[in-house]
């Protein structure tokens, strides 16, 4: 695998862009994180999820034509939600994955982006809402229960986090739009049905910027950090390494 290319350069003055995944790879493990952004060698790339970006776009799809009327979703009316989609002019670029919502934080010159999947606008308080989709498909019904889904807790918040950097007033709960691939119809007959919910999220942003300045730390750093005692990915290298 070829090494990555735009690494972290302690000399250089132009903004080191690093996105939410990034940090969360570095909250998951400095060691993953180090090897990635500064020495440029990535864990294994997973595998694309394209039914889950279909989702995703037909509901921005969707969501797109009540922005337009300036009416809320039946989701929204459903679940006594009192906003309606946001209509805000930079939200094609905050959405679009090689571009998203950026600031530079100016004590690290780290250029901090993520891509958002959509922004309700709260009626009563004017407040800007995050809103991200997921789709699965299980037989239980969705929640935020599980250990892992700290992941989708984590970049809720972060999104939270760069919308406030670029000044705008931001609702603490957010909304996860959850779709789940019914299991239990009779046939596919060519289509998939989902079950939607949509799961109200109380986010607290005050771990990113102490989180910032640990990045920056790491990775002005001439040795490589300890991996993570819970990395998976880690304990195979050293796995591996151990057969003789």
């Amino acid at each position: 695998m070829p090494r990555q290319k735009n690494l972290y350069d302690p000399k250089s003055d132009n903004p080191f862009r690093l996105s939410r995944s990034k940090v969360d790879l570095f909250l998951n493990c400095r060691r993953c994180f180090y090897l990635d952004r500064r020495l440029g060698i990535s864990r294994p790339p997973g595998f694309p999820f394209n039914l889950n970006s279909a989702v995703d776009h037909l509901l921005k799809v969707e969501f797109d034509r009540y922005r337009t009327s300036g009416e809320p979703h039946p989701f929204m009316v459903e679940n006594d939600i009192d906003a309606i989609p946001a209509a805000h002019e930079d939200l094609d670029v905050w959405r679009n994955n090689f571009k998203g919502v950026s600031y530079v934080h100016p004590k690290t010159n780290f250029s901090l982006f993520g891509a958002i999947d959509d922004l309700w606008r709260d009626n009563r308080t004017g407040r800007f809402i995050v809103v991200d989709y997921k789709a699965t498909s299980k037989n239980s019904e969705v929640t935020l229960d599980a250990d892992w889904q700290i992941t989708y807790k984590r970049q809720m918040e972060f999104y939270q986090w760069l919308i406030r950097q670029n000044g705008l007033s931001v609702s603490d709960t957010g909304y996860f739009v959850y779709c789940n691939g019914r299991r239990d119809l009779d046939a596919f007959d060519g289509r998939l049905e989902f079950k939607v919910k949509v799961i109200p999220y109380e986010g607290s942003d005050k771990w990113v910027s102490s989180t910032i300045k640990e990045i920056h730390k790491t990775l002005n750093r001439s040795d490589i950090p300890d991996s993570d005692s819970d990395c998976e990915y880690c304990r195979y290298v050293g796995e591996v390494g151990s057969v003789e």
